[in-house]
């Protein structure tokens, strides 16, 4: 290894090897130094464009072509080189062959100036690093010179280091970024018995050069969205088909195909089983029934005609029907009433949907559904109660979010939506008005209205609506159907709202006209271009839906920004101040 380092030494110094103070060589070395300081960012620009074909699949080989790379270029070649130049030095102080020529070693025997008196003794005839640090005695300089100097460059060009490793490894977890600190961590200590004067020049070249290193590692960029959602698709466990039960396929006998069954009926939603089963007599004397039974209304009641949800006060109302705060007579809870205006055969299906979408989705940031009943007035959708204030009422009043409240709502609401998608729901409708904040400034997302399931058929033509224009993705606009990117996109529209108080394509004046800018997909140009969040929101609003980041993505990167900052992700959004009692909440 002498020769490849005294090969270096020379190129060293034949590049930077100024006849100045302290000396030719002295120079030399920092040189030499810098050059080695270029071999971890050549490893971190290697694994970035692996990264651009391979995005977060770290399987088996991929994980073994990393390490590899990572040990060869801050642990095993640097610490070859840095020993091999502290080597030479020493050979050529001790009169051995040391690959050098012989005006070299002629100039290498001059004075360098300064404190220099001879550069061949001061570069290879002195203690080591481990002797100078533990024995403080017999050194050039002044034990606290070493000290410092060894702590800072070598603390310095170890940080730098994890960061050109952190910066290959953009958009994915951080784990892999050991691949390069841990072994460079380890080449510094193992570096302990280079000559503590060659040491202290060395790492005197490498720091700035392992600064100016991150500068092509960050121009390789990272890869791209839809790799990385390709490659975190290709990580989830396939679905497991069951188990075929039976005789085997060839001594089943085949059978006569039936006839096709007739087309379906469609029959009005019936009403709830506790609802429509018969009330059993009271017991006399007004004791308990042995069984229990629905508790009948109170007599006089406005519902005592057969709703046992016993309205308290409108919250809100819209084009399709009306919310109302009501009690659960039968378990006496408070809980809230969609009443649909007209009960036709295309709004059951609308509410049997919602009911359908809510009922298999299981998130705490999810509202709840409890029944679907028949109301006097029309079919009602029985859900949890939230106090609180929507999104968008709280930022018209009181102003935008912050970025730390803005990543707390991103990662909250991805990870419900990441919810429903799991179990083949799309919201298709998130807007600033359906995400309500609890007094306790927690996230809930509402209003699954026009959600359905990946494998239904679209709506008929009386419900048309695909969601609100100023929040819609331009691929819905255009009447493509809707995907997990759609609410991707819907979300990080509610997210720079909630950043910047106005929709990412600014307003338009009808509602026709915003349709139209979504289905043309013109560009976002009201972004918060101060916040943190801007690259990440820029990307989830790509027109492209393959291109944009998944939700599991988003929320990897909005977590991992909070973790950095030092705020959890699951603490409130914001302190939402309680209504005073009478004020009414929409809810649409």
């Amino acid at each position: 290894m002498n020769g490849l380092a005294s090969a270096l030494l020379s190129l060293a110094h034949s590049l930077f090897g100024p006849g100045f103070c302290p000396g030719d060589w002295v120079w030399a070395t920092s040189a030499a130094g810098a050059l080695v300081a270029l071999l971890p960012p050549i490893g971190a620009v290697a694994v970035s464009v692996i990264r651009k074909g391979t995005g977060n699949r770290y399987d088996a080989t991929t994980l073994s072509v990393f390490g590899a790379i990572g040990l060869f270029s801050a642990l095993v070649l640097p610490w070859l080189l840095s020993n091999g130049v502290s080597g030479v030095y020493r050979a050529a102080f001790a009169g051995e062959k040391t690959g050098l020529s012989k005006t070299e070693l002629s100039t290498l025997n001059g004075a360098g100036g300064c404190w220099v008196d001879n550069q061949k003794d001061y570069l290879g005839g002195g203690q080591t690093v481990y002797d100078v640090l533990f024995s403080k005695n017999g050194s050039d300089l002044p034990f606290f010179v070493y000290l410092l100097a060894f702590v800072v460059l070598g603390a310095g060009s170890l940080f730098f280091v994890m960061l050109q490793g952190r910066t290959a490894f953009r958009r994915g977890p951080k784990w892999p970024s050991r691949f390069f600190w841990i072994p460079f961590a380890a080449m510094l200590v193992f570096s302990v018995g280079m000559e503590a004067n060659t040491a202290l020049h060395f790492w005197l070249g490498f720091l700035p050069f392992s600064v100016l290193g991150l500068i092509p590692v960050a121009m390789v960029g990272p890869p791209p969205w839809s790799v990385i959602n390709r490659s975190d698709r290709s990580d989830e466990p396939p679905p497991r088909r069951p188990e075929p039960q039976g005789p085997p396929p060839s001594q089943v006998q085949p059978r006569p195909t039936p006839p096709p069954p007739p087309p379906p009926v469609n029959r009005p939603y019936p009403k709830t089983a506790l609802a429509s089963a018969p009330e059993p007599p009271s017991p006399p004397g007004g004791m308990l029934a042995a069984a229990p039974g629905p508790i009948p209304p109170p007599p006089g009641s406005r519902n005592a005609g057969g709703s046992r949800y016993r309205r308290v006060k409108q919250l809100g109302a819209g084009g399709f029907g009306t919310v109302w705060q009501a009690v659960d007579t039968q378990l006496n809870r408070t809980v809230a009433l969609k009443i649909a205006h007209a009960p036709d055969r295309d709004t059951a299906e609308r509410m049997q949907r919602e009911a359908r979408a809510l009922a298999v989705v299981s998130h705490p940031n999810c509202v709840k559904v409890y029944d679907l009943a028949e109301e006097p007035d029309g079919l009602a959708l029985v859900m949890e109660y939230l106090e609180g204030r929507p999104l968008a009422e709280l930022v018209d009043g009181q102003g935008p979010l912050d970025d730390v409240a803005a990543g707390r709502l991103w990662a909250t609401m991805a990870g419900a939506l990441a919810a429903a998608h799991e179990k083949g729901v799309l919201h298709r409708d998130i807007k600033p008005s359906n995400i309500v904040l609890d007094p306790s400034g927690l996230a809930h997302l509402i209003d699954f209205g026009i959600a359905r399931s990946q494998g239904d058929s679209k709506m008929t033509a009386t419900g048309m609506m695909i969601g609100t224009p100023d929040f819609v993705a331009p691929e819905q606009a255009m009447g493509s159907p809707a995907s997990p990117a759609s609410d991707a996109w819907q979300l990080a529209a509610t997210i720079s709202y909630a950043l910047s108080g106005q929709p990412p394509r600014g307003t338009r004046e009808t509602p026709m006209a915003a349709l139209m800018a979504a289905a043309r997909a013109d560009p976002v140009t009201r972004l918060p271009q101060r916040s943190a969040h801007a690259r990440l929101l820029a990307a989830s609003l790509d027109p492209e839906p393959r291109r944009r980041p998944t939700l599991n993505a988003v929320r990897r990167e909005v977590e991992g920004w909070l973790s950095r900052a030092g705020k959890s992700a699951d603490g409130p959004v914001t302190r939402v101040v309680p209504r005073q009692p009478g004020s009414q909440l929409p809810r649409r």
